[in-house]
């Protein structure tokens, strides 16, 4: 694959008439060492966020060797991507009879989720041996229900055991489990570190009510990216809070601190190229939208950062609307997205922070969802991790006391 300088330069060059995803593999290599790194226990990528093969091989050469699967068909793909070195943990607390079998008689998955008595018996049962012997090699994580009031999305109301039923499902699952883990989710793009605080603490009393010894505590995902109008703490806040926060807790002296980053490892890997079909006022008909990249745009009013890639367009910026290029009414992205005043027809757009949810949540809807992508070597649009961003808490004033 040829790298390309920036989204400017494919446009320049290309003249692309359908949407083109640009890749930027340093940007997901970076992020990968920094957590490898820099996080106070193991990194689990999540999968889902963005299941590219090609991120995926990046994440494991920078160092990210365990991997959150929330479905079988991520198990065989990671599997086939990356071989049997990597360690799988199928993390979606409601699973198949037959996708539990197969994840672990032939992919070798020892790690599950569960949040109820009907999980736990269904994993037991299906991973039985031979002679029908109960597995003594699992490491359990019981999932429990804690507030996404810091998220920007909610992950609160589909799964998680509650605090006060907590107790007797930890009890039953320590009597079967060699390592027995407590997971939660704080929701998607938490805000602040102190998310994982609360959370943490929630935690605490389940395992006193309990009584019983933890191996793992699982913060799982939430950690943040920037986008316009989100400018969350620096990523070494929230590891420092929650290796405080976890130290303090009463679990085994040998206990691992794991977390399931998805989109704080690959939203800065992807971008896009849009093309303007049509101007009506405000409003810029392009030709990708809800059913492909820009599904959260539509539908959760989530804004990514945009600039315009044609150099003559020289006015001010103004605030627009998006309508993507199916025949469907819903395919409407209300923005707003800043852009020059004189953006027409024919002109190139690019929409960055793609990497996570975006490129992966495209369909053939109509008929689009096809196109390029390509390699750039540029930095994305924002990041976490390559020392540019300023600090959000610091502030320009300077106060003179005499």
């Amino acid at each position: 694959m040829s790298i390309h300088l920036d989204a400017s330069s494919v446009a320049r060059t290309l003249a692309p008439t359908e949407p083109v995803i640009l890749n930027r593999p340093a940007a997901a290599g970076r992020a990968a060492r920094f957590f490898a790194q820099k996080f106070p226990g193991k990194s689990l990528y999540a999968v889902k966020a963005n299941p590219s093969p090609d991120l995926l091989g990046v994440l494991w050469d920078n160092g990210i060797t365990h991997f959150d699967t929330a479905s079988i068909v991520e198990v065989r793909l990671v599997r086939d991507t990356l071989g049997p070195e990597p360690t799988l943990c199928f993390m979606h607390p409601v699973k198949p009879f037959a996708a539990i079998h197969e994840a672990y008689h032939i992919h070798g998955v020892r790690t599950f989720s569960l949040d109820s008595f009907d999980e736990l018996e269904k994993i037991v049962e299906a991973t039985r041996d031979a002679d029908g012997e109960v597995a003594s090699d699992l490491s359990l994580c019981v999932r429990l229900r804690v507030s996404s009031e810091y998220s920007q999305l909610s992950l609160a109301a589909k799964f998680g055991v509650d605090l006060a039923d907590a107790a007797p499902l930890l009890q039953a699952t320590r009597q079967v489990a060699d390592c027995l883990g407590i997971c939660f989710h704080v929701g998607s793009q938490a805000m602040t570190p102190f998310a994982y605080v609360q959370a943490l603490e929630r935690v605490r009393a389940a395992i006193v009510d309990a009584s019983v010894t933890v191996d793992i505590i699982d913060v799982g995902g939430g950690f943040p990216s920037i986008y316009p109008g989100m400018e969350p703490a620096p990523m070494e806040d929230y590891f420092s809070v929650i290796h405080r926060a976890a130290e303090s807790l009463p679990v085994s002296y040998s206990s691992e601190l794991w977390c399931e980053p998805g989109r704080a490892l690959s939203a800065e890997y992807n971008s896009m190229i849009v093309q303007v079909d049509k101007r009506r006022g405000k409003e810029l008909f392009i030709n990708e939208g809800a059913y492909g990249a820009l599904y959260d745009c539509a539908h959760v009013d989530w804004r990514f950062p945009v600039r315009c890639l044609n150099e003559a367009r020289e006015e001010g910026l103004e605030d627009f609307s998006f309508y993507g290029p199916t025949c469907d009414d819903a395919d409407f992205m209300e923005g707003p997205f800043r852009l020059p005043a004189d953006i027409q027809a024919g002109d190139y757009i690019e929409i960055g922070m793609l990497g996570a949810y975006g490129a992966a949540m495209r369909t053939r809807f109509n008929g689009f969802g096809t196109g390029l992508a390509l390699e750039v070597s540029d930095e994305p649009m924002a990041s976490q991790y390559n020392g540019s961003r300023k600090d959000p808490r610091s502030s320009d004033n300077v106060v003179s006391l005499r």
